[in-house]
């Protein structure tokens, strides 16, 4: 809507005029965006301009720095880009310190090797960078103020054109009443409405009816730029009434629409529900999302008082005495009883562009696909917003998740959130999730983890280079009290389900991707490379397959037996085999967690280590395994594909095996293959057709040394063994007896007392 059209109450020109005087582009909060003419200027100001490169600028040495302006025939010199090390470490430093001495100065240059000249540039540009922020966040809020008030003035104008009879229903005859009184009563009925709804609203929220009567409720002033004043007669009204949605909004009953997916999530009103609840529900989604969004990028910001140095100075550490003052009122509401508040931030340079990572994130399958061996199932219920503009600027939609711990003793997390995406700048993007309850009945025997997650998600800044600099924040509240003691500690501290562990997952799949795009040779031939892909392909449902014999989701086909005799610390489950291509039988799965008083590094190096596989696998007649091929997934040779076979002549086994470690955990996983398949999924053939059955391991950090990274001096881990077999080989067999439970929980027991005695623990 053009400023002409706003002169109706005169609600916009100030607001607006007031935009034009402090810059019409909207800025992102965080310091990697930035407007470059103001910033030069800025810079000159201050009697410096500098290409010192980073993240943030256009990246250059200080070699040219003492070109003046009075040397336009001066030939240009080359600049430095600094490289992602380089940034991390600068940026890891100006956290610290952002205002270095020369000795500080010094050190930098020499540890970095770069000019003293350029880590002093770099130093200037990066904190004349934050000074621009402040003004920044006043131009977006400036600029949602006025988005509020251009549609509150086109609606007024627009029920104004058209009035409605209040008695009737129907068109106001002109001249039967003035302009004045109609408007009047329109207001009154848009007042009474809302006092309904907000009775509604607090009977949901309080457990309590709360009766129009009562007495008048003083509503603080609203201040989203997201809502839209629609009410019975289509006019005024903001769209939460003035006040915060708490988490844990339900929209079953209709706030989503009408799609097919929802129909059977919360109940409707027998006549249906009318086209401006609809709309208003979907706007108090949209202001929630607004708000989430505005916490994220506050969280994410590299300089702010919200997070705080842990004791050991290794993590950060979420202050929540200055977020209970910033956000308690509005989304981080108290946890409910008996749950605890888990917040945790982390920093990486990936090897992706914004856009990329974006259309991932927005995506479920790609998301899930992404993130596999934490993601138990994902799905878009419903897109209220695909996005403006041909871009995912804009973007809200409604999805379901379950995110798993590697262990039988975590439930999954089972979560309905809002998922919000919004470009800030060019080649600046925040995705946000805040969860909201959609009423949804899972009826399955499978325990889950009940979980709010709070505003949490990614803010990612493109690089010169290609690379993308990404902050992610996780922030939930989680009932504690169906997590085993032993992984307590470590999901407490954040490593479980923790940004930490998704920003080093991610970094560990781009990596992937990123040798797995690029031949191995000059002269490879192309059919091979399709191989390779095609092995991957296959590794992948094994390893997802292994990951849902571990973490009941109620997406998996696994029915937990309950057996009286079984540890607590034992699950065995089965499922039918479906699979057309396979004849009819059942599978069992047995899983169990046990504590070692060994580093995660030397248990990991141990299980992969084909010569000495014969130490705990009962297939390979105690004997050393072969590695006939290698398909790497990152720079570590540990992260790789591989086919092993027995060097025992009398054992002619061959294994799909994958392994991978990263800074939350490591896995190896492996199958039996026959010689058949290998040859068909290397020549291209459809992998989707070899049956597997994917047994291995999962080492995670227990949370409590301090040799969570994986190094290999002292500490301890959590190990989780993962073992599925038909029972008693019988594959035409669809049941299965005592004694094959009893023999999957005698094999899982024994390959963990191998391991155990093989690394010398007691």
């Amino acid at each position: 809507m053009g400023m002409s059209q706003l002169g109706l109450f005169d609600l916009v020109p100030c607001i607006s005029k007031q935009r034009r005087m402090e810059g019409h582009s909207e800025m992102g909060l965080m310091g990697e965006s930035f407007d470059t003419s103001n910033l030069l200027g800025r810079m000159r100001d201050d009697e410096y301009e500098s290409r010192s490169g980073s993240d943030n600028f256009d990246g250059g040495s200080g070699d040219d720095q003492d070109a003046g302006d009075d040397q336009p025939h001066k030939k240009k010199k080359k600049y430095h880009r600094h490289t992602p090390q380089q940034i991390q470490e600068l940026e890891a430093f100006f956290k610290e310190c952002p205002h270095p001495d020369e000795k500080q100065r010094t050190d930098l240059s020499k540890k970095l090797g770069l000019e003293n000249k350029q880590v002093k540039f770099w130093f200037q540009n990066r904190r004349t960078q934050m000074k621009t922020q402040l003004e920044r966040h006043e131009n977006m809020i400036l600029r949602q103020e006025n988005d509020k008030l251009r549609a509150e003035n086109s609606v007024m104008k627009d029920a104004l054109a058209n009035p409605i009879c209040n008695n009737c229903g129907g068109p106001a005859i002109p001249g039967q009443i003035s302009l004045e009184e109609h408007q009047t009563r329109m207001e009154n009925a848009r007042l009474k409405d809302e006092l309904n709804r907000i009775c509604a609203l607090a009977n949901k929220f309080l457990g309590r009816p709360l009766s129009p009567l009562a007495s008048p409720m003083a509503l603080p002033p609203s201040n989203s730029g997201l809502e839209l004043a629609i009410g019975r007669n289509g006019l005024g009204g903001s769209s939460n009434f003035g006040m915060p949605l708490p988490m844990g909004f339900d929209v079953g009953d209709g706030a989503l629409g009408s799609s097919p997916a929802m129909s059977t999530m919360g109940a409707r009103s027998p006549m249906g529900m009318m086209g401006n609840e609809i709309q208003l529900e979907r706007s108090m989604l949209l202001d929630l999302a607004l708000s989430a969004m505005n916490e994220l990028i506050k969280m994410a910001q590299p300089d702010t008082s919200l997070w705080i140095k842990s004791s050991d100075g290794r993590n950060e550490v979420l202050n929540h005495d200055e977020y209970a003052r910033l956000f308690s009122p509005y989304i981080g509401s108290k946890p409910a009883a008996g749950y605890v508040t888990e917040a945790t931030r982390g920093t990486g340079v990936v090897s992706a562009s914004s856009l990329g990572l974006v259309e991932i994130l927005m995506d479920a399958d790609q998301w899930s696909e992404m993130f596999s061996s934490m993601i138990a199932s994902a799905a878009t219920v419903e897109v209220l917003s695909s996005g403006t503009g041909g871009t995912r600027s804009g973007a809200l939609q409604v999805m379901l998740a379950e995110v798993q711990l590697l262990s039988p003793l975590v439930p999954a997390r089972q979560v309905s959130f809002l998922r919000f995406c919004k470009q800030h700048a060019e080649g600046l993007w925040a995705v946000v999730d805040v969860s909201v309850d959609i009423g949804r009945n899972v009826t399955n025997s499978h325990p889950l983890m009940s979980c709010r997650r709070l505003p949490s998600g990614c803010v990612i800044q493109d690089m010169p280079n290609g690379f993308s600099n990404i902050t992610w924040v996780e922030h939930s509240q989680y009932d504690e009290s169906v997590i085993h003691q032993l992984y307590r500690p470590l999901v407490s501290s954040g490593i479980g389900f923790g940004a930490q562990r998704w920003i080093a997952t991610l970094l560990r799949q781009c990596d992937c991707l990123a040798i797995l795009r690029s031949p191995q040779g000059p002269s490879e031939d192309p059919t091979a490379q399709a191989g390779r892909t095609n092995m991957m392909k296959l590794a992948q449902r094994m390893t997802e397959c292994f990951c849902s014999g571990i973490c009941a989701s109620s997406a998996c086909k696994w029915d937990i037996l309950h057996i009286g005799n079984l540890a607590d610390d034992m699950r065995i489950m089965a499922r039918k085999i479906d699979d057309p291509t396979e004849a009819p039988g059942i599978v069992l799965s047995a899983s169990t967690s046990v504590w070692m008083p060994v580093s995660r590094k030397r248990v990991f190096d141990f299980l992969r280590d084909e010569n000495l596989r014969g130490e705990w696998d009962l297939l390979s007649k105690d004997g050393p395994m072969k590695e006939m091929l290698h398909i790497a997934k990152g720079q570590d040779r540990g992260n790789c594909v591989s086919i092993l076979h027995s060097a025992n002549s009398e054992c002619n086994v061959l294994y799909l095996q994958e392994s991978w470690s990263d800074a939350s955990g490591s896995m190896v996983v492996y199958s039996p293959i026959n010689m058949q398949a290998l040859q068909m999924v290397m020549s291209c053939g459809d992998s989707s057709f070899v049956p597997l059955r994917p047994s291995g391991f999962a080492i995670l950090p227990d949370g409590t040394s301090n040799n969570g990274d994986g190094s290999d001096g002292g500490g301890s881990c959590l190990l989780t063994v993962g073992l599925q077999m038909l029972p008693n080989g019988n594959h035409q067999s669809a049941k299965f007896t005592m004694e094959s439970v009893d023999a999957v929980n005698n094999l899982i027991s024994f390959t963990i007392q191998k391991v155990k005695d093989a690394l010398g623990v007691a």
